[in-house]
């Protein structure tokens, strides 16, 4: 054989992957692309050619008119994501790094301890009432913050970074030890710029995680106007009608869209933004993860 030169088996095995991977990426795109179409349907055509509906026949943009129209609470919602996952992600950064960091000294007295209490949150949790309390006591409840301060530091995420965090030099520290600089100093002037692909991979974990939370805020907070996107989502998705929707977000309504594309409305309109980022973050995924995976 060749060198170089593709055999007969090599090239049923490249053909039959190719094929179950073109299916694979079908059956995760389809049925997202029936929720846009479904979306932009008509209720006579609705009716007509039923639910699933890949191509309409006519474009109706009635239910995105209804949620990006003047007066629509889901730029109020928008903006309250907006926020949480800006003010969110950074915050789980900084203070995720700074414990890493500090337990990822092996000098540091009863380390092994404190790793050890954090890993049993990840086993172990409060649950609902007691945490519903504490977060009353520290009057938190129907805040903005109670959606931040609870889950500032994940278990997982900081196992990650700790593990990246062991892999680096000493001498880089003790080098800048003996120059002055202080742990704060070094952490951020030397460990922050080398762990650039780790922080990629840990704040997209944390962004995406306040993207998609609802649950929280269903808990904690009863005033609609600090309710993040997600929950309205929720709301739209699992209860509310055409009629229901339009009165709660622009009032009465000349033509109302079905309650069928609203939904697919609200699910695009909500989902899009995390899709155009994820692409340009995704390689940092693979390699932060196995980085940080490597060593403990």
């Amino acid at each position: 054989m060749q060198p170089g030169k593709t055999t007969l088996s090599e090239k049923v095995f490249q053909t039959f992957n190719y094929s179950a991977l073109s299916v694979l990426t079908l059956l995760f795109i389809i049925p997202f692309l029936v929720v846009v179409s479904t979306s932009m349907v008509g209720e006579s055509e609705l009716i007509r050619r039923g639910s699933f509906i890949l191509i309409p026949d006519k474009l109706d943009f009635a239910a995105y008119k209804v949620l990006l129209g003047q007066g629509s609470v889901l730029y109020n919602a928008y903006g309250i994501t907006l926020l949480r996952v800006t003010i969110g992600t950074t915050l789980n950064l900084i203070f995720t790094s700074m414990l890493a960091y500090g337990l990822a000294r092996k000098s540091l007295p009863g380390r092994n301890f404190f790793i050890t209490m954090v890993v049993i949150t990840m086993l172990f949790g409060g649950g609902l009432v007691p945490t519903y309390l504490l977060l009353k006591y520290l009057y938190l409840i129907n805040t903005f913050w109670v959606m931040i301060v609870p889950s500032l530091i994940s278990a997982w995420n900081f196992i990650i970074m700790k593990g990246f965090f062991s892999q680096l030099p000493e001498s880089l520290e003790e080098s800048a030890t003996i120059d002055g600089a202080s742990p704060l100093k070094i952490l951020t002037r030397i460990v922050v710029p080398l762990s650039m692909p780790t922080f990629a991979t840990i704040g997209l974990f944390y962004a995406v995680g306040h993207w998609n939370a609802w649950f929280d805020a269903t808990i904690y907070i009863n005033d609609v106007n600090k309710m993040p996107m997600q929950v309205l989502m929720r709301r739209v998705v699992l209860t509310m009608t055409s009629q229901d929707l339009s009165s709660e977000i622009m009032g009465t309504l000349s033509s109302k869209p079905t309650s069928q594309s609203l939904r697919g409305a609200m699910i695009v309109v909500t989902t899009l933004p995390i899709i155009f980022v994820y692409p340009f973050l995704q390689k940092h995924f693979v390699k932060g993860v196995l980085t940080g995976s490597i060593k403990g």
